[in-house]
């Protein structure tokens, strides 16, 4: 039997890891490596949790072809390995280049960043509320600052082919649709139910956020320990059910096709 011959995806989202918030990311029950980004061959990371040096590798992808490291903020399951990754993606030091984006105060009191890989790299970017960024010829957006306990940004990318809506850690707030109308939202829900004041995405604004902005489709992402309990693929499938919108509840290692808006199947070997 032979493996089928089919296009290669051109804009490609890898998993390396769907856990969310502390008791997830302590016990490993998921991955807690972040996303790494193919856009038609321009590669970066975003939020690399602790671990995503061993999912790189474990998916066989290489860091030395990154050309960015994004953090949307400073927390350690977002930011867990940044360091490690900084100094895979320069070859150590050896290969000068890359650059590294976060939000303000991941520079100041107990910055992410040591400070002797600054010199690894091309440049450390200070992400703000509604700015524009360029990697190559990729570009996105940091549209509005969150309501989280430390500066939070989502990521919008926009491209020829493609765009997506990165809704990062926060508080449920009503302008988040107007900041994130994409064909695509990757929307990080850590509770089940809203737990005030904690400040983070529930399955009830979930359900809100994609009735608001109705994308084409909505990938789930960074689970808390309620979620994982509760299954995120049949909470995903439920609120397929409620909202019209085709939800998927992200996986570890899944691939997902940013253009055609669905998952890449895993590839048959030949036997």
């Amino acid at each position: 039997m032979t493996t089928e011959n089919t296009e290669t995806p051109k804009n490609i989202l890898t998993f390396l890891g769907t856990a969310g918030a502390r008791f997830m990311v302590s016990r490993q029950l998921a991955a807690s490596g972040g996303m790494w980004l193919n856009l038609g061959g321009t590669q970066m990371m975003l939020d690399p949790g602790p671990g995503a040096i061993v999912q790189v590798n474990k998916r066989k992808l290489n860091p030395e072809q990154l050309s960015a490291i994004i953090l949307s903020h400073r927390h350690l399951d977002h930011s867990g390995d940044a360091n490690v990754m900084v100094e895979a993606m320069t070859g150590g030091g050896f290969h000068r280049h890359g650059l590294f984006f976060a939000p303000s105060d991941a520079f100041n009191e107990e910055p992410v960043l040591f400070s002797y890989l600054r010199r690894y790299l091309d440049g450390v970017v200070t992400l703000e509320a509604g700015k524009s960024y360029k990697i190559k010829d990729i570009e996105f957006s940091t549209p509005v600052k969150h309501l989280h306990p430390v500066e939070t940004y989502g990521l919008v990318f926009r491209g020829a082919d493609y765009n997506f809506g990165y809704i990062a850690d926060t508080l449920y707030f009503e302008q988040l649709k107007d900041y994130y109308k994409c064909d695509l939202l990757i929307i990080n829900m850590v509770f089940t139910d809203p737990r005030p004041p904690v400040q983070h995405l529930a399955i009830p604004d979930v359900i809100r956020i994609v009735e608001e902005i109705k994308p084409k489709a909505a990938l789930l992402n960074h689970y808390g320990m309620h979620v994982w309990q509760a299954h995120p693929w049949e909470i995903a499938e439920d609120l397929t059910q409620k909202t019209g919108i085709n939800v998927i509840a992200a996986r570890d290692g899944m691939k997902f096709d940013l253009t055609k808006l669905e998952v890449i199947p895993q590839r048959k070997v030949a036997k």
